[in-house]
């Protein structure tokens, strides 16, 4: 039941990835996660809120007519409250893993971390 339940909360990631849909968006991220990357030698932290506002204000990758491609590579339930998932998925011509640290708040899972990685051109 845990896992199906992580599941669902994975595909409204994949979703919101793809259509930028705020309403998700706000369901599928713990209201204080944080996003880390290392891009070209650098780090990058970004708070949900900074996130949030670069998604705001680009085009989805639905309206583009972006070709998807979302997998779930593995689930691990540490508790009845916590999990971590890696994902792999395309986000416009990009191919990108993500390690998804995940909460149950109040009856839901939602993204508390997320680390993530630009694979390589899809």
């Amino acid at each position: 039941m845990i896992t199906s339940e992580i599941t669902q909360t994975l595909e409204e990631y994949f979703n919101v990835l793809q259509t930028q849909d705020l309403a998700i968006f706000d369901r599928v991220f713990h209201p204080e996660s944080v996003l880390y990357s290392s891009q070209d030698g650098e780090t990058v932290v970004r708070p949900i809120a900074d996130y949030r506002e670069i998604v705001v204000n680009r085009e989805s990758p639905q309206s583009r007519n972006c070709k998807t491609h979302n997998e779930i590579l593995l689930i691990d339930v540490m508790s009845p409250e916590m999990a971590m998932a890696k994902v792999r998925l395309r986000l416009y011509d990009n191919m990108m893993v993500d390690y998804l640290c995940l909460l149950k708040v109040d009856g839901k899972w939602t993204i508390a971390s997320k680390l993530f990685h630009k694979e390589g051109a899809a």
